[in-house]
């Protein structure tokens, strides 16, 4: 299971640098066409929902490697036992936060299932919206992750 989940953390890496990079490719390219007086309007478009699923996922890839902003300054100074008081209670307020992105984004990509997306007929809003849930479901797994790992079974699956 471990090396299942050391694979699927590479290849989130690696989707996530993509879709960066092709949102920079693809920004790129409708400027130039701009330029050239032949302007490409779904470019632009299309940049937009890869920037929504490359947010959720670098994400994931951050605060699996505790690479998030963090203000240490006063829970530095506490009590080692005050300390992982402290850090479970913010893993209960994220996992909480995250259902609710879970549940709520899902009610969203449903609703938005009709809409189409920056006026183009053929691609629903849905496409766009349903990284919020499942960006939510990989931020929480690696939640759960932290919290086993702070709990002491599988240190070091929290780490990938």
């Amino acid at each position: 299971m471990k090396r299942a989940y050391a694979a699927f953390c590479i290849a989130e890496g690696r989707v996530a640098a993509s879709l960066l990079v092709a949102m920079v490719v693809l920004i790129f390219f409708g400027g130039l066409a701009r330029l050239v007086g032949h302007p490409v309007n779904w470019a632009v478009d299309l940049a937009t929902c890869l920037f929504a699923w490359a947010c959720f996922m670098c994400a994931d890839v951050a605060w699996r490697r505790d690479s998030l902003m963090a203000i240490g300054l006063v829970t530095e100074r506490l009590p080692a036992g005050a300390q992982r008081a402290c850090r479970l209670f913010n893993l209960a307020l994220i996992t909480a936060f995250l259902l609710f992105v879970i549940v709520m984004g899902a009610w969203l990509a449903w609703t938005s299932r009709s809409r189409s997306f920056q006026g183009i007929p053929e691609i629903s809003y849905s496409w766009v919206t349903a990284s919020m849930p499942f960006g939510g479901l990989l931020l929480l797994t690696t939640t759960w992750l932290k919290l086993r790992a702070e709990f002491g079974a599988g240190r070091a699956a929290a780490a990938c």
